[in-house]
This record gives C-alpha cells, structure tokens and sequence, in this order.
C-alpha cells in the first residue's frame, strides 16, 4: 500500500486571501485552452483576439452549468431544504456534466454570433479541454476526492477519512484518462483531414467511456450511494446518454465531406 501524499489544499495564503489548488487547476486548464486556441484560430476563421471570447463564454457554461448540474443531480434534496446551497460554491460542488451543458449552451450562442455552424466550432473546442479535465482531476486528488472502492492493488491507497483499508486512486486514473490519453487522441485526429463531427464525437465517446469504465473502482457518491442494480452511480447514468451520442455522431460523420486542415499550426496575428 502507498501512503496518501497529505498536501495542503490552500496552495498560497496572504492573509484572509486563500489560493485553493483546485481552483489553480482551473486556471491551469483555461489558459491552456486559451493558448492552443489561438495556435488554431485562423482553421475556423477566427482572429486570437476571439479566443479570449470564447474562453469566456466557455467559463460561463462550466461554472453555470458546473454547480447547477451538481445541485440538480447530486444535491436536489438539499437544494429543496436550502436553497441558497446553490451559491454556495466555495463549499465544493461541480458536475462535469452540467458543466458539459452549459458549455453547449455557451458553443450555440458564440457559433450564431460568428456565424460558424456548431459542429465546426465543437470540433474546435473539443482538443482544448481534456488538459483541464486532467488538470481538475489532479485538484480532486490533491483535496483527497473521489476516494476509490477497497482493493489490493499494488498502487492502493489508504484515504484517511475513510479508514486504513488501501483503495484506487480513482482520480488519478481520471487524470490519465479524462486528460492525457484523451488530449492525446483529439488532438491527433485533429491534424488530420477528418471529417465534420467526428472529434466532438469522440470527445464523447472516449470520455464516456472512460468515466463509465472508472466509475467500476470509484466509491457511489454517499448521498446516493448505487441508483440501480446495485453497481449503477448516478455518473454512469448520466455518462449513457454521452456514448450514444458519440456513437451516433462518428457514426454520422462519415457520410460528411472531408474537412482540409494544416499540418503545421502558424498563428495569425490580430487585426
């Protein structure tokens, strides 16, 4: 068994001002986002003064979208009894899944603004997320979040709030997951000619899938513990719809044109 690393949440203190490492991650995974945005931004005609648009109504979505997914999914009944919970988010409390609504939302509204069609524009955005889903994943770990189910891997790991029995490290096989293997499929098959659709569907395929897969070796969440037959969490459920329509959409886009890209990424600068 090895030893949980204990890390201070609080990455930096100046007084009555507390930096969390989770709320870093974040800032980690936008300004990652932000740069290879721009590296891109001329393949679907848009200027690097836009990507910080875009980056903008995307925060919007994830944090909206984030805390209104997790309250409605995972904390309705305590929604009902207090209904100022769902400002209260320095307490903890994002949904990847309502953050992957409000997201959506956000890609519709900026597509009919620069007038692309939302396929284009979801192909574009999908490569630049899994960076600050593994990222996000990492401040899970570091705040000692999503504790795995007991098991007697040589990597197990005891978490201390739960007692000493050794468990899987389920956040970092997100991280591995949700953000390194899935940044780097997206991002190869999106330096290639490929056709329209077909990275936004494998966003939600593979991301799917691999949070179906983990949700195996992660503990229920406590207030809801299994929903059915006694293995299925709510994050399976709420991952189905996302793989049919991965499936669906990969399916659907080999009947589209092909869509030329660049091999070589060149900014172009601002006007």
């Amino acid at each position: 068994m090895i030893q949980y690393p204990i890390i201070d949440p609080v990455a930096i203190s100046l007084g009555p001002l507390q930096i969390h490492w989770y709320g870093l991650m974040y800032v980690v995974g936008f300004i990652a986002a932000w740069w290879l945005g721009r590296r891109r931004a001329h393949r679907v005609g848009l200027k690097h003064d836009d990507i910080g648009d875009l980056l903008f109504y995307g925060a919007l979505g994830v944090v909206i979208g984030g805390r209104l997914g997790y309250v409605l999914f995972y904390g309705l009944e305590r929604l009902l009894a207090d209904p100022l919970w769902l400002f209260k988010i320095w307490e903890g409390g994002m949904s990847f899944h309502g953050g992957l609504i409000g997201v959506l939302i956000a890609t519709v509204v900026f597509a009919r603004k620069h007038r692309l069609a939302f396929l284009q524009l979801s192909d574009f955005i999908a490569p630049l997320v899994p960076i600050g889903l593994g990222a996000g994943r990492l401040g899970n770990f570091i705040n000692h979040e999503l504790p795995g189910r007991v098991s007697e891997v040589p990597w197990a790991m005891a978490f201390a709030h739960l007692g000493p029995e050794p468990r899987h490290p389920s956040a970092l096989y997100e991280f591995a997951l949700e953000g390194v293997v899935l940044f780097v499929v997206l991002w190869w098959f999106s330096r290639q000619r490929r056709r329209r659709g077909l990275i936004s569907g494998l966003f939600l395929l593979l991301y799917g899938a691999f949070r179906f897969v983990v949700e195996f070796v992660r503990l229920p969440d406590p207030q809801l513990g299994f929903i059915a037959f006694d293995w299925l969490t709510m994050g399976q459920l709420l991952t189905l719809p996302m793989l049919i329509a991965g499936m669906a959409l990969v399916a659907w886009s080999r009947y589209q044109p092909m869509e030329a890209t660049k091999r070589v990424d060149k900014p172009r600068p601002s006007t």
